[in-house]
């Protein structure tokens, strides 16, 4: 995960912001939010649900939540690694 700073969710899916279809890959519709983050939706999750090309943020909170969460654990994996082969070396 980059450094850069992410939005908040709120920031994401407030004013009537929208998610856009992006690609299907591997089991997952991806869509990306105003601001260009970018998410996956399992359609092993979509039931009978219809997802368009175009809709509201608010209605994909949970999956960008999770997805956050997802990529915030990896940088702490990522970082904890890193520590481990800085400790390593000395």
């Amino acid at each position: 995960m980059s450094m850069l700073k992410t939005r908040t969710i709120k920031e994401m899916v407030e004013n009537r912001q929208k998610v856009t279809f992006r690609f299907y890959r591997d089991g997952q519709l991806w869509y990306a939010t105003e601001c260009g983050f970018e998410f996956p939706v399992p359609t092993s999750e979509a039931g009978t649900a219809t997802f368009f090309a175009e809709d509201r943020a608010i209605l994909f909170m949970r999956y960008i939540r999770k997805h956050l969460e997802f990529l915030k654990k990896s940088a702490e994996q990522q970082n904890s690694l890193e520590f481990g082969r800085d400790a390593l070396s000395t």
